[in-house]
């Protein structure tokens, strides 16, 4: 892992961009469930990925980019999709699963930690990243620099996002938590005093982080691991194999680290470079 030095011009917007965008979503080529004919599917595969998440997934000009923004391309390129070809729509934290479910998406590549909850309603492909929890605290805060800090605190979290629950249940530390739609809400009741930390995974708050380095302060003290998977509908076997075989070409053609010093080559983040080690299909 490399340290990085932070620059503000990641994203290139200020804290105001990082309100939530439209909600509205994309139009869902076909079905939303993927026609498999032709080189890799239906005409167009729909893709979930998150709009307000400098580094990884933000709504730029109505476009999204970042880290995982370019995992969905790789992945759907070698699916047999052109990027042309792709449809994104916005994943927000809470509705993952369901758009899933009802087919709104044919996959999720939005910061979708792999958990043994998640499993029983979705699949998953990967992990194609693997990251940690951290916090974020405003820049002038020297008094949180773990998670034994926010006892008394309060904690913002995004409403779909275990997270917060992590500290609070299953380190059984006494913080009060604060539920925002999204990160983007987080940051804003961070920025006005409203909470006293944001916690998530250290890849999303970097960005927010390099984005306002005067506002907001990273603690750098990650903890516990969050291994990003693509999200899928339940019974996906084939194609979670499908995309397991393109996640590790990804790394051993180098693609996974030159889009990550892409996102986070000028911040401080030290961002993990070895390649994940897969979970079996089932």
């Amino acid at each position: 892992m490399r340290a990085r030095r932070i620059n503000s011009a990641l994203g290139g917007v200020a804290v105001l961009a990082l309100t939530l965008t439209a909600c509205g979503t994309a139009d869902v080529g076909g079905t939303g469930s993927g026609d498999d004919s032709g080189d890799g599917g239906g005409d167009t595969i729909t893709i979930g990925v998150k709009y307000d998440q400098p580094g990884l997934g933000l709504d730029e000009g109505g476009t999204p980019v970042g880290f995982d923004v370019d995992v969905a391309t790789y992945i759907a390129e070698e699916l047999g999709y052109s990027a042309d070809q792709i449809e994104w729509t916005e994943a927000a934290s809470a509705n993952r699963e369901s758009f899933l479910q009802q087919g709104t998406v044919d996959m999720i590549a939005a910061t979708y930690s792999i958990t043994d909850e998640r499993r029983d309603v979705v699949d998953f492909a990967g992990p194609y990243y693997v990251a940690q929890q951290d916090i974020l605290t405003q820049a002038g805060d020297s008094d949180i620099n773990g998670p034994d800090d926010l006892e008394g605190k309060v904690l913002c979290s995004a409403s779909g996002s275990r997270s917060a629950h992590n500290i609070t249940e299953d380190m059984g530390i006494d913080a009060e938590l604060r539920e925002a739609g999204n990160y983007s809400e987080c940051l804003e009741l961070l920025n006005n005093g409203t909470v006293d930390a944001v916690t998530t995974d250290n890849t999303i708050l970097a960005g927010f982080a390099a984005q306002n380095p005067d506002d907001f302060r990273m603690v750098n003290n990650p903890f516990g691991e969050e291994r990003y998977g693509v999200g899928l509908p339940a019974g996906s076997t084939e194609r979670c194999e499908e995309i397991n075989e393109a996640i590790t070409k990804m790394w051993e053609d180098g693609s996974a680290t030159e889009y990550l010093n892409s996102a986070f080559g000028e911040t401080d983040f030290a961002f993990e470079e070895s390649t994940p080690e897969l979970d079996a299909c089932a």
